[in-house]
């Protein structure tokens, strides 16, 4: 990496000065576990590029300047929040769904003394298709959960994206992936801007402004964490880091739900997989007992 930077490297913004790349880099790796390689400049030039004009900065050599300046805080916050913002989709890969629907919830609802509520997690929200996904499972269910209480909370790193989640409204290009009609037309309002998540959705969801490499135990405890396709930006120590920290989070039945590509294994001996299930982990030693 270092004699790559050394010689410069042309991209949209001229020519990356020596120091640039690893300023910018260990900042995203401090601030939000985000670890990005040489092979991600394409990264910086596009996500940053609004960040550049905003502040009239020249290029990002200009920016990584600012950044190592002693009054460089919210500009820094500009930075991370652009490189973590990360896609979400209604009901992404409808699988975790279908077992949170079907089984999960079931089985936590039985085994919770009546007045006990059941919490949920949605890490790394983005802008809130998960958690309003799961806010309407548990709206089509509630006549199964009769007057159990249930708490669902949103998390993410980026203050803009929190501010869009609690707002509730999509465009029609965001409401047609992956969110089925039926569901549109029950939990959604037609507004001039978009579609809107009907009030008594949005009620059932507290956003929060978190990192996931900051302390969770404010948080509570949780009996169902959902943390898809976040651990994939992290380096193994990281991820050991995240996974444990969610870990002692859970009651000993509680369940945690990562994305296709992500693991436990290898990573830590905290968490196990669910038998039967993809992507679904539970306690190390419960999770055989669980399925």
């Amino acid at each position: 990496m270092s004699g790559l930077l050394a010689h410069g490297t042309l991209n949209s913004t001229g020519m990356l000065a020596t120091g640039t790349f690893d300023t910018i880099a260990n900042l995203l790796k401090l601030r939000s576990g985000l670890a990005i390689g040489p092979d991600k400049l394409y990264l910086l030039d596009t996500r940053l590029a609004p960040i550049l004009k905003r502040n009239n900065l020249p290029n990002l050599n200009a920016l990584a300047e600012q950044l190592r300046g002693v009054r460089s805080e919210t500009l820094a916050q500009e930075v991370v929040e652009a490189m973590t913002t990360n896609e979400s989709l209604f009901f992404r890969d409808d699988k975790p769904f279908e077992h949170f629907r079907a089984q999960a919830l079931p089985r936590l609802h039985a085994a919770r003394p009546p007045g006990t509520a059941l919490r949920m997690w949605s890490a790394a929200s983005s802008s809130g298709q998960e958690a309003y996904s799961l806010a309407m499972i548990l709206t089509d269910l509630r006549a199964n959960l009769g007057d159990r209480r249930v708490e669902i909370i949103g998390t993410d790193i980026a203050r803009e994206q929190v501010a869009r989640a609690r707002e509730g409204l999509y465009t029609q290009f965001e409401v047609q992936r992956g969110l089925p009609m039926q569901m549109l037309v029950k939990h959604f309002r037609k507004e001039a801007a978009g579609w809107r998540v009907a009030e008594a959705i949005r009620r059932m969801v507290a956003f929060r402004e978190w990192n996931l490499l900051t302390d969770l135990r404010p948080l509570g405890r949780f009996d169902i964490v959902f943390c898809r396709n976040v651990l994939i930006y992290f380096d193994q120590p990281t991820k050991a880091r995240v996974l444990e920290a969610i870990a002692a989070l859970l009651p000993p039945d509680g369940l945690l739900y990562l994305g296709g590509a992500e693991t436990v294994l290898g990573i830590t001996n905290r968490l196990a997989p669910l038998p039967g299930a993809r992507g679904v982990y539970g306690l190390a030693g419960a999770a055989a007992t669980a399925a």
